[in-house]
Parts: structure tokens; C-alpha cells; sequence
């Protein structure tokens, strides 16, 4: 039996936007090989199954239809490891600007 997900809930859908055979041919090869995918997340517009077809509404406002593939998903981006030498950067500008009367 498949989840049925309530509407409002914040989800993530799926959907193939170009095949592979639909894709510019002036992509590099390695990329005109695949599908160009779009995930998105949003809101339920009315109740859906998991991995069954779903419209969502974006947080622009925009509305989507595709696969309902996640529940309440989260953001899994990142911006990699600390630099050390730009980690006293925000201090010393703060410090700066102070000086100059822009900053309290």
C-alpha cells in the first residue's frame, strides 16, 4: 500500500523535463546522454501518493506537477569545509566598518 500524503504538506517532485534524445545538440556528449531532470520542492496543492503524480506550489508561487518522490525533504547542499583564512574576515570587517561609523 503506497503513503497518501495530506495537502499543504511540504514535499519534493520529480519530473523528466528534456529525454536524453530531446537535448541541444551542441551539449557536450556526456551530457546530451542524459535526461535533464528538475526536482522541486513545495507545498501539496491537494492530497497525492508517494511516487504517484502530484501538483505542488512553490514558495515563489509557482505551480508543478510531477512525481511525488519526498516528504518533508530537507536541503542537503552545502558550501564545503571552513577556510581558515577567511574565517576572522567577518569580525575584521565588522571592526572596520565601526571605525568608519557605518556599523553599531
Amino acid at each position: 500500500m503506497t503513503e497518501r500524503v495530506a495537502a499543504g504538506t511540504w514535499v519534493e517532485i520529480y519530473r523528466v523535463v528534456l529525454a536524453a534524445n530531446e537535448r541541444a545538440p551542441q551539449l557536450p556528449e556526456d551530457t546530451r546522454q542524459v535526461p535533464l531532470e528538475m526536482r522541486v520542492k513545495g507545498w501539496l496543492v491537494k492530497a497525492a501518493e508517494l511516487n504517484g503524480d502530484a501538483e505542488i506550489k512553490t514558495p515563489a508561487g509557482r505551480q508543478l506537477r510531477g512525481t511525488l518522490v519526498e516528504i518533508n525533504p530537507a536541503y542537503r547542499h552545502g558550501f564545503g569545509s571552513p577556510i581558515p583564512e577567511l574565517t576572522p574576515i567577518g569580525n575584521e570587517v565588522r571592526a572596520l566598518l565601526r571605525t568608519k561609523g557605518w556599523f553599531t
